[in-house]
């Protein structure tokens, strides 16, 4: 395996648009590399919030806008990311569901935001679960799209650069406690890794299901990053409800 990233330290907590390690086919090898978290958003729904700020825009100047002006709304719409990918049937993420794009993305713990209200009477915030406390490296289920060229934040402006998402499924009974819709796509074996980045989707698709009940366990509750005696991480503004690890 080739190595990209260079004397990679400690990420111990890892929040939506930022880089991330990712592990992912390359011709003739595997590739160790940092990419950004966020797959390309579908274009249905960037059309959607571009026409939204059409019509706040013409309101203000009393004025329709002109089809070259939406045209460049359009093309300049901010696409923050979509995170994970859980519907793999929509026909947004089946071009990106062939091996050529599939990647495994390294994590220790990873995190659910809960609503859950605590003693204190305070929400749980970030629930951290791993295989034990001991924190083994595991595996996400990835996939990502190369080169992709878009406007991440108004601020950058127009970029291209690697993506990637992880894929999601139905929580298992120790994940449900913090978010009862969804838990990360984890591969647990060798074997399972080697099917998620070689085999045909018909079985690649199969991994694509909850872990056993029990087999994570929470090690920490209300922290921003883990372990949470680590420095402590100020996540960038603007998702901090995302999911993260």
């Amino acid at each position: 395996m080739a190595a990209n990233i260079g004397n990679l330290a400690p990420q111990t907590g890892v929040y939506p648009d930022m880089l991330a390690p990712i592990i992912r086919n390359r011709p003739g090898l595997r590739e160790l590399i940092k990419v950004r978290w966020g797959m390309p958003t579908s274009s249905q729904a960037l059309y959607q919030a571009a026409q939204a700020r059409a019509d706040k825009i013409a309101k203000k100047q009393g004025r329709d806008l002109t089809a070259e002006e939406f045209a460049e709304l359009v093309r300049m719409e901010p696409d923050r990311g979509t995170h994970n990918v859980r519907n793999t049937k929509s026909a947004h993420w089946k071009r990106w569901l062939g091996p050529e794009f599939r990647c495994i993305v390294p994590f220790t713990s990873f995190a659910e935001v809960s609503s859950e209200i605590g003693p204190d009477g305070k929400k749980l915030g970030n629930t951290w679960f791993a295989f034990d406390d001991s924190r083994p490296l595991a595996f996400f289920a990835g996939i990502f799209a190369p080169q992709w060229t878009s406007v991440r934040k108004t601020s950058e402006g127009m970029i291209t650069t690697d993506l990637f998402a992880f894929l999601t499924t139905d929580p298992n009974n120790v994940v449900a406690v913090a978010n009862p819709d969804a838990m990360p796509v984890i591969l647990r074996t060798p074997e399972e890794i080697e099917i998620w980045m070689t085999a045909p989707w018909e079985e690649a698709q199969k991994l694509q299901r909850p872990l056993p009940d029990g087999v994570l366990q929470i090690v920490s509750i209300g922290n921003k990053e883990d372990p949470p005696e680590a420095v402590p991480f100020a996540p960038p503004a603007g998702d901090p409800q995302q999911s993260l690890f």
